[in-house]
């Protein structure tokens, strides 16, 4: 397809050509944008360099955008969850200069584990979807998976001959977000396919976990010692490990909820 090329178009015609344009080069955002982003030029009497830039921008910039919306899809987080939205006065425990370094993704670059454990309703889902989402962002791959569901899956693809397949598959992503560790006991083989693809990631990509459980009521899960040993080694060595504590901030805000129509009773 050729676009004709003429002097002295009128501007329902400029428009019209720019819309073909766009449409042809796959320009949407100029597309949606241009005739905004001319008025402005006109009115701010920006150069012909000037409003060029404008252009390219808005679409540059709404690529990157998408882009991240695509990642962040691609992650599989279970909801949305932000650093904005996490209160960090309702927890003290989760410093929140830290969790801002954690936000820059150097600890990702580098390949090192991230651990979050505390008991329930003191954040450590929340800030394990949080830190997710600004590492996609950020331009990471990430993938976001409970325990449970991992090694179900791990166990299905190791019966029908696709382990290794599956190992690589996880072995990619540049973050592997695991949820929900030591809820529930595994079994030896189930422990030995979760080490595989901890081992598959050691000292090359980051694996962040939130846990209920300290890593001393970890045998409960793993219930070999040794193997427990090996993965404890495996998510801790050059990590972070943040302690969320103990207090639900989560069932204190139920109930301060509950306690208002009683006081304005």
């Amino acid at each position: 397809m050729t676009l004709p090329r003429r002097r002295g178009l009128t501007e329902q015609a400029a428009d019209a050509a720019i819309d073909s344009a766009c449409r042809l080069l796959r320009l949407p955002s100029i597309r949606n944008e241009f005739a905004d982003i001319a008025d402005r030029a006109m009115k701010d009497q920006m150069t012909y360099r000037g409003f060029l830039a404008e252009l390219l921008m808005a679409e540059c910039d709404d690529r990157a955008r998408r882009r991240s919306e695509r990642r962040i899809k691609a992650a599989g987080f279970p909801k949305e969850k932000s650093l904005r939205t996490f209160d960090f006065d309702a927890n003290p425990n989760i410093d929140p200069a830290t969790i801002h370094t954690l936000a820059s993704c150097e600890w990702i670059k580098k390949g090192q584990p991230l651990c979050l454990i505390g008991d329930s309703g003191t954040g450590k889902s929340h800030m394990l979807i949080a830190l997710g989402t600004e590492a996609a962002m950020k331009g990471y791959r990430v993938r976001y998976t409970l325990a449970t569901k991992l090694v179900n899956e791990l166990v299905e693809a190791a019966d029908e001959k696709q382990l290794n397949k599956t190992i690589a598959r996880y072995g990619r992503v540049d973050l592997l977000c695991i949820d929900e560790l030591g809820y529930m006991e595994l079994d030896r083989h189930g422990a030995e396919l979760l080490f595989q693809v901890l081992t598959e990631r050691e000292e090359k990509n980051s694996v962040a976990i939130a846990s209920n459980e300290s890593f001393g009521g970890w045998t409960k899960t793993f219930t070999d010692p040794r193997l427990c040993a090996a993965i404890v080694d495996r998510l801790t060595f050059n990590g972070t490990i943040i302690e969320t504590g103990t207090d639900s901030y989560r069932l204190a805000s139920t109930r301060a909820r509950a306690e208002q129509p009683a006081k304005a009773v």
